[in-house]
């Protein structure tokens, strides 16, 4: 399986934009807190998270392929799991497999939840200090809020084994332990 060091090196060589990047790393911290609570390996659980998006850069105008060529390009250095949650994450617009697993639903609510949680933090002049659940769920009911972000996609945690109230919660904690290198602390 790939390191760490190597995922980040792999970013870097596909020009990931900064913005890019600090979804691909609020991604790897919430997926390697989902790994901890369901007692699943962590490490590919976050390096699944940060390299999700590996293949953006080169199909965000085609969305069809979006999933289907980072999988192509992580193959044997990923196992299959993470490469089918990577397809699953973008089965709407790729064909690939709906999500099938905890994994994939899991990686599916993961990144997504991310840009609802960074746009609230951006908002706040304390950034992720003290941010709660009351208030991204509150946001979550805002349509016009991160309009591009798909609540029905964060709703998917059930579908993963974990209430609304609490995979917010984990992934508030895990965004805010990370603050600092996300960009998002004030």
């Amino acid at each position: 399986m790939i390191q760490r060091q190597a995922a980040l090196d792999m970013l870097a060589e596909n020009k990931t934009p900064a913005s890019l990047l600090q979804h691909a790393l609020a991604s790897e911290v919430i997926m390697r807190a989902l790994a901890v609570r369901f007692g699943e390996n962590e490490d590919l659980w976050g390096l699944t998270g940060l390299l999700h998006d590996l293949d953006y850069p080169t199909t965000a105008e085609n969305p069809a392929r979006h999933g289907l060529d980072t999988a192509d390009i992580l193959a044997g250095k990923l196992p299959e799991e993470a490469l089918t949650a990577i397809r699953a994450h973008n089965a709407e617009m790729n064909g690939a497999s709906a999500p099938a697993c905890r994994f994939d639903y899991a990686l599916r609510c993961g990144e997504t939840v991310t840009g609802l949680i960074s746009a609230a933090a951006l908002m706040r002049p304390t950034g992720m200090e003290g941010m709660e659940v009351k208030s991204i769920k509150k946001k979550m009911k805002d349509k016009a809020f991160a309009a591009s972000v798909c609540r029905d996609n964060i709703r998917q945690c059930a579908e993963a084994g974990l209430e609304l109230d609490e995979f917010l919660a984990l992934s508030i904690e895990a965004m805010r332990t990370h603050s600092a290198e996300l960009g998002l602390s004030k």
